[in-house]
């Protein structure tokens, strides 16, 4: 019986939901950014198949349909840009550069990391895409030569580190202003940020939902010069 169960297409969807609803109540109930439920979900689902001693491709069988929903959710994310569009046309041009900043913070850090710690050529540009959505980072990572699944991880602990430090940091530095929370929270921890940037407020969650678009694209072309540096 737990062999079928394990074995059945419904494992890793099961799994994965219940995992993350657990995480939803704990933050719910403590308030804590530790509690957060990707976080806690991707520890629930490592220590499960580690105790039972199941392959991860027992669970990916099931889970992989999750992740059809990953392009959709992403694009989805343009509805509140719209609802907000008239801001993007009062500070369009303080937008763009705050991504871009924000871009070239993350590939100079990349770079400063693979000499400081003599990366290889292959392990350097698999940490390259570490701040866009998954759905991009991946194509980037592979066409570079590095290891897709790696690249993946990093994107999500980035963005789970920036769901959970986001608030702290911007109370550091005493960033009030809206469209710049939203900016800083979506060129540096993409979607899994920008759900952090929605509970803050409307403007932050759609300005993070433009930064993870523009992003992306600005890291394919910056990616692909700075792969060279090593």
């Amino acid at each position: 019986m737990r062999e079928i169960f394990f074995n059945s297409v419904f494992f890793g969807v099961l799994v994965s939901i219940v995992t993350y609803e657990g995480g939803v109540w704990l933050k719910q109930k403590w308030k804590l950014a530790v509690f957060n439920p990707l976080f806690l979900s991707v520890l629930s689902v490592m220590a499960l198949l580690t105790v039972f001693e199941i392959d991860y491709a027992v669970y990916y069988n099931g889970a992989k349909y999750l992740s059809y929903f990953l392009t959709p959710a992403t694009i989805c994310l343009a509805v509140p840009l719209y609802e907000k569009i008239h801001l993007l046309k009062r500070y369009g041009g303080a937008v763009l550069g705050g991504i871009s900043a924000g871009v070239a913070t993350s590939l100079v850090s990349i770079l400063a990391c693979a000499f400081v710690f003599h990366f290889t050529h292959e392990q350097y540009v698999t940490l390259l895409p570490k701040s866009i959505t998954t759905a991009i980072g991946m194509g980037i990572s592979e066409e570079l030569g590095g290891m897709v699944t790696i690249t993946v991880a990093v994107i999500i602990i980035t963005g789970v580190l920036g769901n959970m430090t986001a608030e702290a940091v911007l109370k550091l530095f005493h960033i009030e202003e809206p469209v710049a929370k939203g900016v800083a929270i979506g060129s540096a921890s993409h979607a899994i940020g920008t759900v952090k940037a929605m509970e803050i407020g409307e403007i932050e969650g759609a300005m993070s939902s433009l930064s993870i678009a523009v992003a992306g694209l600005l890291t394919v072309a910056g990616a692909c010069a700075f792969a060279s540096f090593i």
